[in-house]
């Protein structure tokens, strides 16, 4: 895989759930982060994402937030 961002975060997929058109997946990066994207189904089905599968996830960005308390 090529791809220019440079924020990209390999991991394993734990859980993935289909709704009418769009599916959460939830990817285990290790040390206790775990990010939940919310893609298509038909994307699930292309990626043949399922629990146990390596996945990356890739985060662009044109803004980030920055708070404190």
């Amino acid at each position: 895989m090529k791809i220019s961002a440079r924020n990209r975060f390999k991991g394993k997929v734990i859980e993935v759930t289909k709704g009418a058109t769009t599916a959460h997946v939830r990817i285990d990066l290790g040390n206790g982060l775990i990010v939940t994207s919310s893609i298509t189904n038909e994307a699930v089905d292309e990626l043949a994402l399922a629990v146990g599968a390596d996945a990356y996830a890739v985060i662009k960005a044109s803004d980030v937030m920055v708070a404190t308390d």
